[in-house]
């Protein structure tokens, strides 16, 4: 009778568990849900073994782009297929090429891996979009930047749409984990518009790729933290205590440097220049990047935020970098100093998500950590009589993201409370002038 209890309970739960659908939401990214990378290869022409393609990497998020050390690309063939050649953009390994007599290919790979060249590459192996260091902006920020390119001659593969196999299991690094990328798909031929615009030409053959980003699978941890402040509380709430690491912890010990160290200069230095591991100033959150928000003045009309933003990480200047910040009162932004601004509706028509980003040639670089390691500026708002108030912690922020990555932000119960108000008298004017004439009454009493 138990067996059969516990076969019946089993049968059960299978059967619920089959009425459920699990989706997986890690690369879902609510403020910018149609964010994606999307690569796409057009075949150009045919040659007597293969094909030249050229493939072009569009980065179609919002705020999130690659920065330095750049991109990685990878795939794995679905034949014997070789690189004859590229421009643009290089194999990091050769492979065994032994069998080749004469001409050699730039690469045997089964599985290579493609990066971008470097800005200074000579024009005859540059093409169109390439040569930045894998350096991607971000398609809200700089559109013209977000688009990154390379040209690559296949041997030994197919020289028709019908005996073409399109590559498989593609991987991107930007420059580490995050992104998962899926089949590639085989679409239309993408056309082509001549400078004149009197002629279109199109490619033989088109795929796409589509990765997607999840910050869980990108780091383990936080890499930048909030911290609050306003004019009518004393406190300053810091970023939470060990947001990206414990200095007592000993996996992290030697990772973190004290500003008042004897030259500090030297002693970062010999950390190594070409490692882009955070090495940051000792904090108690151990963040390299803090952004604090400070509730600043308030006027009849208006009030008026400060955001100040910090690098402690010393191996990193931040170009290019940008804020998203989510507040319900961006949609009443009046005036915004020292930093371009651009506002983001992923929920349709609610307005209350911006995205900040610094002014060309002026604070669009972050430096590392020191003296000039901040950027800073003030927002100015107009008050909406049926939402704002300073009470219950309306006046910060709910979410900040700095380059792509949530900031963690403190509790909800440390946040500058607004503090109580005397009582108010509600006084009528009988009651001022019974009380005055008792006042002249004890005065003539007295003469």
């Amino acid at each position: 009778m138990g067996l059969l209890r516990i076969f019946s309970s089993t049968l059960l739960l299978l059967f619920l568990l089959s009425c459920f659908t699990f989706y997986s939401t890690d690369a879902f990214d609510p403020l910018d849900p149609n964010g994606n990378i999307t690569i796409k290869w057009d075949v150009i022409n045919w040659t007597p073994d293969g094909y030249v393609a050229v493939v072009t990497m569009y980065n179609f998020q919002q705020y999130r782009h690659i920065q330095v050390p750049g991109w990685t690309l990878g795939w794995t063939w679905a034949k014997k297929e070789v690189i004859w050649s590229m421009m643009g953009g290089q194999t990091t390994e050769q492979g065994d090429c032994s069998k080749f007599k004469g001409n050699i290919p730039h690469c045997c790979k089964k599985n290579p891996t493609v990066v971008d060249m470097m800005p200074g590459t000579p024009y005859n192996q540059q093409i169109a979009n390439c040569c930045k260091g894998g350096v991607i902006n971000s398609w809200g920020q700089d559109p013209a930047t977000a688009v990154s390119s390379f040209q690559v001659s296949v041997g030994a593969a197919g020289t028709t749409n019908k005996t073409v196999r399109v590559p498989k299991n593609f991987t991107l690094k930007a420059p580490g984990p995050g992104y998962t990328c899926g089949p590639a798909k085989i679409v239309k031929p993408t056309k082509f518009v001549s400078a004149d615009g009197r002629r279109v030409t199109q490619a033989m053959m088109t795929w796409n790729v589509t990765c997607t980003f999840s910050q869980f699978l990108a780091q383990k941890t936080p890499t930048c933290c909030v911290s609050l402040s306003s004019f009518y509380n004393d406190t300053i709430v810091p970023c939470p205590t060990c947001t990206c690491g414990c200095q007592s912890n000993g996996t992290q010990r030697g990772s973190c440097i004290d500003p008042e160290t004897p030259h500090l200069a030297s002693v970062v230095s010999d950390h190594g220049k070409t490692n882009y591991a955070p090495l940051v100033q000792c904090t108690s959150h151990m963040c390299p990047i803090r952004i604090h928000w400070h509730v600043k003045l308030n006027y009849k009309e208006y009030w008026r935020v400060k955001i100040t933003i910090t690098n402690f990480n010393y191996r990193m200047n931040y170009t290019q970098w940008n804020l998203v910040v989510q507040h319900p009162n961006f949609d009443n932004l009046t005036t915004l100093f020292s930093f371009n601004y651009k506002s983001l509706n992923p929920y349709g028509s609610i307005n209350d998500t911006a995205m900040l980003w610094g002014v060309k040639f002026y604070n669009d670089l972050l430096m590392q950590a020191g003296p000039s390691g901040n950027v800073q500026s003030e927002l100015l708002f107009r008050k909406d009589a049926s939402t704002f108030t300073f009470e219950k912690g309306w006046a910060f922020p709910h979410r900040i993201y700095f380059n792509g990555d949530n900031c963690v932000m403190p509790p909800p119960d440390a946040y500058p409370y607004l503090p109580n108000a005397g009582p108010q008298w509600e006084v009528s004017l009988i009651k001022l002038v019974v009380t005055l004439m008792s006042s002249m009454a004890v005065v003539l009493v007295y003469i």
